[in-house]
């Protein structure tokens, strides 16, 4: 591979690593907040022992698991794209 063509490929890389990190920390922001929710929800549903609150507090810890699915997708393709970084940049300096 030619080094102007890793030089690209490190250039997009970087690009998207810039941008995964920026979606992390939204991720993250908000993630401790539907945390939170969870939590007050699923007491709100422990005081009031009805349905529509338990639906609620189902509903908050659907939503955070979503949230933390989302991160682990975010933090999965980080470490595969800071991989791929590491492997241009050994090809780069051989």
């Amino acid at each position: 591979m030619s080094k102007r063509s890793i030089q690209r490929k490190l250039t997009r890389i970087s690009k998207r690593l810039r941008g995964l990190r920026a979606e992390l920390v939204a991720v993250d922001e908000q993630l401790r907040s539907l945390r939170a929710d969870a939590d007050d929800t699923a007491i709100r549903a422990m005081v009031a022992e009805n349905t529509a609150a338990d639906r609620e507090a189902r509903q908050a810890r659907e939503h955070a698991s979503a949230y933390l699915r989302q991160r682990e997708r975010v933090t999965t393709e980080i470490a595969e794209l800071e991989r791929r970084q590491d492997d241009l940049l050994d090809q780069l300096t051989a």
